[in-house]
This record gives C-alpha cells, structure tokens and sequence, in this order.
C-alpha cells in the first residue's frame, strides 16, 4: 500500500477526490497527513471529516525560514511516506524538501506544460492566459517537482478542448473535472513504475 502526504493551500477538491479514490478502492493508499500554510481553506475541512492529521506550517506560524523548513521535515520524519502529493499548494517548496523527496514529489498544474506554468500561473490565471493566446486546446498535466517552478519531468497530461464562447471560470471547470480524474490514475501508476 503506497504512503502519501498532501500538501493544499485552498479548497481542496483535487485532495477530495483522491481521499475518495482511495476510499472506493480505486487507489490502494493511505494518507499519512495533510500539510496546509492556509489553516482555513477546505483541504483542512476535508482532512477533518477523514481523520487525517493537519500540520499548519506557514510564514505565520514559522516566521524564521529554517524553523519553517525543519518543521515541514518533521512532519516526515514522523509520518514517513512513499510519494508527497500537491493538490492546490500556492507556495514554493524549499530546496530541501525538494533534495528529501527527489522523484517523489507530484504536482498537477492546470495547463499543457511547458504552456503557461511557472511564476504567476496558478489558479484563474492560467485560464485567463490559455483564452488571451487564442489556444484550442488546454488540460491537465502531472509532473514531477523540481526546484525550478514547474519544470519537473511530465508524467502525464490530459488535453481539454476550449471552446467558442468559453470564459476564464467555464474553461477552469472542464480542466479540474479532468484534473480529479487524471490524478489519482497518475499516482496509482507512477507508484507502480517506481515503488
């Protein structure tokens, strides 16, 4: 059974639909914690509701960045896992974190990477770029987390068409559908391919 731990910032619905996943048998895991820097988003509603255990580790609550560093790290010495999984975490990770979980860190970006990622592209944004540059297609990617925003390898991506008529929220909508169910599909292969 693959470990994971998720790190969220917001609503948390890529972290639901994981948990649920799980729940219905689809992925064999077990999520070890949820770690947020936004202690009021829903991520933390929906690790409640399961009876996962919540970290708060922000700017906030570790204003020194080697405290904030050490404590994100303590989580993992307590709770070790296989795979860290981003779902919606709106913060860098520090570099040490990133050398800790080398090839084990996955994140799922909005858009068809090396499109729109990168500094400035996260959430609404990302649809606002892909409708502005006229593209006709957009959708999901998965890949790996590097140091450099973005950049990691892709391990899978899903493409969405845009449509005529379609605004920054409609086009967001399609892609997150798409985005629940391509990501715990990765997770469940990317465990196989390396664990």
């Amino acid at each position: 059974m693959i470990k994971i731990g998720v790190m969220a910032s917001g609503g948390g619905s890529n972290f639901k639909a994981i948990i649920d996943h799980i729940g219905e048998g689809d992925l064999e895991a077990q999520c070890k914690f949820l770690i947020t820097n936004n202690g009021t988003c829903g991520a933390v509603e929906h690790a409640m509701s399961y009876g996962i255990p919540v970290y708060h580790i922000s700017g906030k609550t570790h204003p020194d960045v080697h405290q904030y560093e050490r404590a994100l790290c303590a989580v993992l010495d307590e709770r070790p896992v296989d795979l860290l999984i981003l779902a919606g975490y709106m913060k860098a990770l520090p570099d040490v974190l990133v050398e800790r979980m080398e090839n084990r860190i996955l994140n799922i970006h909005p858009s068809l990477l090396p499109k729109f990622g990168g500094k400035g592209f996260w959430g609404i944004h990302v649809h606002e770029a892909v409708l502005a540059a006229g593209e006709k297609e957009s959708g999901p990617t998965v890949h790996l987390v590097s140091k450099e925003i973005d950049s990691g390898r892709i391990l899978t991506q899903r493409k969405v068409p845009v449509l005529p008529g379609d605004t920054p929220e409609v086009l967001q909508a399609r892609v997150l559908e798409q985005e629940h169910d391509l990501y715990w599909r990765t997770i469940r292969d990317y465990a196989a391919e390396v664990l």
